[in-house]
């Protein structure tokens, strides 16, 4: 695949396959100044986003990597390579637990990310909670802006669908994993035709959506979102007040008008707490899973908040472009092969985040 498109990497992180999605550049170094990094829900499968970060990498005018990385053991590894390297160590680490993930996103920044490159993280549903440990964990990292998209930051399991979904995850998961290996048994083309039809209320289907939901179906990485859910809804419990007021000025929240895994009486206690706070409630009927038929809608108006804080250089201060992908791909791919070329007399001594 040509660089300048959208490419997908595997590799082991915290010992689980781990699954990243790139527009832009596949590699930074010192030079790269910003990076939006999409901390995915559950299931955290990176495809589900293709749309979202296609349609925020144009925007910007191709002028800003834009990366989406998996949970730990969400994604269907090539057939070289297993879940995990090793079953004792990942066990012992509980890598697919909620506690895991967090440092599993830790260690993906420490890898891939330079110090000297700011960070937009973007995260939804839990990867909103994700989001918010991680800076607690590591204040120090250089985030220059965290937009919350439909958070579930507390109190998961007294939500209709966390009431709904509570049992199902914590006391019958077994069953459901039955149910999954049963699915995953049928043929491609089957598999396809039933997600087709559970999704055929969806009138504005992203097309994009439905070979990554093909490869949830795959066994492994449905088991393991639904441990990581199970985890969710006993532990998400408390909104981390602390951490919120100590980096109320970088976080940007966006609450759904009828989610049903984050109630608008969420957006109403958590705008009376922080009044200073950047709170905004969907006007768009957007729901929950806006992946599903809202992608490009959703990252368009993204774009208009943070050109609006003048956080993120637009593809004025870029380069001179036309919003389609085409060209934005091509421009990106002269830029590269002359960052390339400069590449070569960097030091090898310029490696990730410690």
């Amino acid at each position: 695949m040509d660089d300048a498109g959208p490419r997908t990497d595997f590799s082991f992180c915290c010992g689980a396959a781990t699954e990243v999605l790139k527009f832009g550049p596949t590699r930074l170094h010192s030079g790269h100044q910003l990076l939006f990094l999409i901390v995915p829900g559950n299931p955290g499968v990176v495809g589900f986003y293709r749309t979202f970060m296609q349609t925020l990498y144009s925007m910007f005018g191709c002028c800003h990597p834009v990366w989406a990385v998996s949970h730990a053991g969400h994604c269907e590894p090539p057939h070289s390579m297993d879940m995990v390297e090793d079953n004792f160590s990942a066990a012992k680490r509980d890598v697919f637990g909620l506690n895991g993930q967090i440092e599993h996103k830790l260690a993906f920044i420490r890898r891939h990310v330079p110090r000297e490159t700011s960070l937009v993280l973007v995260g939804h549903s839990i990867g909103c909670y994700i989001i918010l440990d991680i800076m607690k964990r590591n204040p120090k990292l250089k985030i220059i802006k965290a937009v919350l998209l439909f958070p579930t930051i507390e109190r998961m399991a007294e939500t209709p669908q966390g009431k709904v979904m509570t049992p199902v995850l914590c006391h019958m998961r077994y069953l459901a994993y039955l149910a999954v290996f049963l699915l995953s048994l049928l043929p491609a083309a089957l598999q396809e035709g039933l997600i087709r039809l559970a999704f055929s209320s969806i009138r504005s289907l992203d097309g994009a959506v439905v070979q990554p939901t093909v490869a949830l179906l795959s066994g492994d990485c449905a088991v393991n979102a639904m441990y990581m859910g199970g985890q969710e809804m006993r532990t998400v419990m408390e909104r981390d007040n602390i951490t919120i007021e100590k980096n109320i000025d970088k976080l940007l929240f966006y609450y759904g008008a009828s989610d049903h895994w984050c109630p608008v009486q969420y957006y109403h206690d958590i705008k009376q707490d922080f009044p200073r706070g950047n709170f905004r409630l969907c006007e768009n009927r957007f729901r929950h899973a806006f992946v599903l038929d809202a992608g490009g809608d959703v990252a368009r108006m993204l774009f208009k908040w943070l050109r609006g804080d003048k956080l993120c250089p637009g593809p004025s201060t870029c380069l001179t472009v036309t919003f389609t992908l085409e060209p934005c791909m091509y421009l990106q791919h002269a830029a590269q092969s002359r960052s390339e070329e400069a590449g070569l007399q960097l030091s090898a001594s310029n490696t990730g985040r410690p």
